[in-house]
């Protein structure tokens, strides 16, 4: 589609977005008939300040120099950021940033659009979106986070609108702030948080000057933002109908940051944050940008930007698309995955900050890296680069040796040491017979050991013949099956001196007698099932897999002395460590979960009951297993399921373990049942585990998604793991801790190769690139 594409075009909604929309399409087709409808007067505007990343502002200097030149005489910048809690303040450098106040960037854009014959009608209601899509070619909704346009049309959009559990109200501060800048105030009432930047400085002569839309703040100035739960908002009594009693209040509580001097509104009101997410973003030829479509929380500065960049791609599809349809569809392909990522970042950050209250207690060092790492974007290798001094002093005070990276750091779990924290994740192989592991598993286990991890698991070895998920599960209730385990126990101790073993024992449930997972997973087998038991009569998938028989009390009992028998032959294997599997949906996980678990009796019913049979359990096997051996237990922190665990439930699972002896908690998720909707993402389990790890302060094995050494290290010391398990990653490279360690520089006691491999400690060399450079340049 060319200029000629969509003539009559109408924007609802004046903020960046809209604004920039029109500028983009108007200089793009001169010719075209653009009007923008804003209800508020041009100087009214949420907030004050906006932040822009440098790719955002690269976007806008090649789409339009003008308004990008007039955004850079504007623009505050400053690199450091400063972390203030319990009196101290931690401050990183080389962060960055890019500001300006929010009004004066709508006075740049209302310059352009008028400028280029944009007609801007403010204080004017747009006409519904139903009625201009009528009478244009493109009907752009930039309505904000309360799209009435999304609304009239919810059948087609099919909006997902989430609240969150903090308020927040956005103010400033006549005066420039040196940095971006954090701060924790810990209350009667509950813990405050403050977002504080600059954006403006003064002027030289501290003299305001006016400009076409009135004065402009030239005497410096700051956005603050003050955000507290919930309930925290309601013990301090902000919760009023006015709210310019508890601004004052806000400005006596942050009154170090601020210097003692007040905050402003304007008409500022506190608010609850709403995530708006849409199954689509076009409904004809009307289309959604900016908070319109979807939202992302302000902790990481996103909603300006994401606004600004729709219009931006918006702008280049229709252009590049040979019709309006093609145009919108290619919009939504190329923007949604950059949209769905920030969110993912987005929402990480706002539940960080929601549970503040767990993190205030760590080493003040170590409390700034987790707050700059909350929404996994800035990492424990980006931080090294941008700010050597802080991170080194983050390494220190998590006890790493020098030259040493949080991976390689040891830990201790009863008398087992680990020399790194890194472990090999179990993972069902479905290849032995009769559930005797075989030459496979010794390659497979031996292989991931001599590849340096500190800790190598075994999949979960079933603890009877009617416990295994499928009939190619290995066992621990023969000799034969010890016997063969012992062989895979011996070549680990000796070829890899150094790597512990563990073992997982579990048994099936309901979710037993199915198919090889790639014959059809948690599919029944086509003949050979055998009878399976559960806490209750509830097949995994109704009308797929069979009835379970719901154990009885001779039942319970017989299950039990199963895993102390399985539990004493992995003692003699000679294991190091000894995980019971409580997750995915298994027996024992099918007692913790109210959706598997609908029993009247002492095992049922309220959490405490339904962790009745576990304990026992684990007690069980406690009591066999060797005293100065760790045991940890897998659970699943969420069903991500309505009336299902939830991260509260979680925690209180893990204290139970705990306080029967589990060394270290294993935080998964989920495969409770097949109707899940997991919020999937890079180490998108791992807020669970460090829920559970800072509330009980008890060690956690991380899992989900981790998937490069520089999440573990961020993850480890940030104090949201003590441990990372990975799964896949040690699938596609056995030696994948001994080439995380050959990839940073280090040679230490942690990651030790194997004599025979010590001459491939190097990346091989890949060809020349050395070639002789041109000497001379002929014109």
């Amino acid at each position: 589609m060319t200029a000629a594409g969509p003539h009559r075009i109408a924007v609802i909604g004046g903020g960046p977005g809209g604004l920039y929309a029109a500028a983009l399409l108007k200089r793009l087709g001169p010719d075209r008939e653009i009007t923008l409808w804003e209800r508020n007067a041009p100087d009214d505007t949420f907030g004050f300040g906006v932040v822009l990343s440098d790719e955002t502002l690269g976007g806008i200097e090649h789409a339009d120099p003008v308004v990008h030149r007039a955004l850079q005489r504007e623009f505050v910048r400053w690199d450091d950021i400063d972390i203030v809690h319990r009196g101290r303040t931690q401050t990183s450098g080389g962060h960055g940033f890019a500001a300006l106040g929010r009004r004066r960037l709508l006075e740049i854009l209302h310059e352009r659009c008028a400028g280029l014959g944009v007609g801007l009608r403010f204080r004017t209601q747009a006409p519904p979106a139903a009625e201009l899509a009528a009478t244009h070619d493109l009907v752009i909704a930039a309505d904000g986070v309360h799209s009435a346009t999304r609304d009239a049309h919810a059948d087609s959009f099919r909006p997902r609108i989430t609240g969150h559990r903090c308020r927040y109200i956005w103010l400033a501060a006549d005066f420039a702030l040196d940095a971006f800048r954090f701060e924790i105030a810990e209350t009667p009432y509950g813990v405050m948080q403050l977002h504080a930047y600059p954006f403006a400085r003064p002027s030289p002569d501290h003299r305001p000057t006016t400009g076409p839309f009135g004065p402009l703040n030239n005497s410096g100035a700051s956005t603050v933002i003050v955000e507290m739960r919930e309930e925290v908002w309601r013990a301090a009594g902000f919760d009023v109908p006015d709210p310019a009693e508890s601004i004052g209040q806000c400005a006596k509580v942050f009154a170090n940051a601020l210097g003692g001097r007040p905050l402003r509104s304007n008409n500022s009101a506190w608010l609850t944050f709403r995530t708006v997410v849409n199954a689509h973003w076009s409904h004809g030829n009307t289309v959604l940008i900016g908070d319109a479509a979807h939202t992302a929380h302000f902790s990481i500065g996103s909603g300006t930007k994401l606004a600004v960049e729709d219009a931006l791609a918006l702008a280049a599809c229709i252009e590049e698309q040979p019709s309006l349809p093609a145009a919108l569809a290619a919009y939504e392909s190329e923007r949604r995955p950059v949209v769905e990522s920030t969110q993912r970042a987005a929402a990480a950050s706002l539940r960080w900050f929601e549970e503040l209250g767990r993190h205030v207690d760590q080493p003040p060092r170590q409390f700034a890296f987790n707050l700059l790492t909350r929404s996994r974007r800035v990492t424990h290798d980006n931080l090294r680069l941008r700010d050597p001094a802080f991170t080194a002093g983050v390494e220190e005070e998590f006890g790493c040796p020098p030259g040493t990276p949080p991976m390689f750091t040891p830990l201790r779990l009863r008398g087992l040491e680990l020399r790194n924290r890194v472990v090999v994740s179990p993972m069902d192989m479905y290849s032995a017979s009769d559930g005797v592991p075989g030459d496979f598993h010794l390659v497979h286990l031996g292989a991931r050991a001599l590849g340096g991890a500190g800790l190598v698991m075994t999949e979960m070895v079933c603890v009877s013949p009617e416990g295994r998920i499928t009939p190619g599960c290995t066992g621990l209730y023969t000799d034969e099956q010890a016997a063969a385990w012992t062989r895979v126990a011996d070549f680990v101790h000796t070829a890899s001196p150094g790597t512990a073993l563990g073992v997982q024992l579990g048994h099936s449930g309901r979710k037993g007698s199915t198919k090889l997972m790639w014959e059809g997973i948690d599919q029944p087998l086509d003949h050979g099932n055998w009878p399976v038991t559960a806490a209750s009569p509830l097949p995994y998938a109704p009308g797929v897999n069979q009835v379970p028989h719901a154990l009885d009390r001779a039942g319970l009992d017989e299950v039990r002395e199963q895993f102390a028998a399985a539990a004493r032959r992995a003692d003699a294997c000679g294991f190091d460590l000894l995980e019971l599997h409580c997750a995915h949906g298994y027996l024992l996980s099918g007692f913790l979960s109210p959706l598997s678990n609908h029993r009247t009796d002492a095992y049922g019913g309220p959490l405490a009951h339904r962790l009745r049979f576990p304990l026992e359990v684990f007690d069980a096997v406690r009591e066999l297993w060797p005293d100065d051996r760790p045991m940890t237990v897998r659970i699943s922190a969420t069903d991500w399921a309505e009336g299902g665990t939830t991260a509260e439930d979680a925690v209180e699972i893990a204290r139970a373990f705990v306080a029967h002896g589990a060394d270290a908690i294993d935080v998964s998720t989920g495969q409770v049942v097949p109707g899940e909707r997991p919020e999937y993402g890079r180490s998108y389990q791992t807020p669970y585990a460090d829920r559970i790890r800072n509330t009980l302060c008890v060690p956690v094995i991380a899992v989900g998604a981790i998937s490069s050494w520089d999440d573990v290290n961020s993850l480890l010391l940030a104090g949201r793991a003590d441990l990372c398990a990975l799964a896949r990653p040690h699938l596609y490279d056995p030696h994948w801790t001994l080439h995380a360690a050959a990839a940073q520089g280090y040679t230490g006691p942690g990651a030790p190769w194997p004599l025979p491999y010590r001459a491939g400690s190097r990346t091989p060399p890949t060809g020349r690139t050395d070639a002789p450079k041109p000497r001379l340049t002929l014109g």
